[in-house]
């Protein structure tokens, strides 16, 4: 072999292709935030229904009455009836109360990510009533995000509401 027939990269063909990359990169990487972050919100709305599938469980044993229940708690050493307490046995795991997005660890210091409709309690189900006007159980709110976990949806947060269809944000009145 002769010695022009052997050619290589030249050094701006090798920094242009780390610059090709490098846009690729910077490209891909608020995409794969973005996707991880609707994933994390999506398991949170899906945790949100199961709890709410438990609800109904409890309800069903219950005379549908809804219990009584603390709106929150500050920690887990607090004796008070919560969802994460009443609703255990029917919910099956402890990973259900927590938020997958809950990077501040709410779930792990106070039992869980949400906060119950203290307006509820022991309401019977057939004549649930909110704030004295509301009677129609898909304006309702059961529980909702302790705080604005999901970066993407603003000052919006997931809504379980009393028919069983969770949501993004606080609808007492249709559109």
């Amino acid at each position: 072999m002769s010695p022009t027939s052997r050619r290589g990269f030249t050094v701006i063909e090798i920094l242009v292709t780390l610059g090709i990359t490098a846009v690729l990169i910077a490209i891909a990487l608020p995409t794969y935030a973005r996707i991880t972050q609707r994933g994390r919100a999506a398991a949170c709305l899906s945790n949100l229904r199961q709890i709410g599938m438990a609800l109904n469980v409890y309800l069903g044993e219950h005379n549908l009455v809804f219990p009584e229940l603390a709106g929150a708690r500050n920690n887990t050493s607090q004796e008070v009836s919560s969802i994460d307490t009443v609703l255990l046995p029917y919910a099956g795991s402890t990973n259900v109360f927590a938020c997958p997005s809950d990077a501040r660890g709410l779930a792990e210091s106070t039992g869980t990510s949400y906060y119950w409709n203290t307006a509820l309690n022991n309401q019977p189900l057939a004549s649930l009533n909110f704030l004295g006007i509301i009677t129609e159980t898909s304006r309702i709110p059961i529980l909702g995000d302790k705080e604005g976990f999901h970066p993407y949806a603003g000052t919006r947060v997931n809504i379980l509401y009393a028919d069983g269809h969770v949501t993004k944000e606080l609808r007492f009145f249709t559109d």
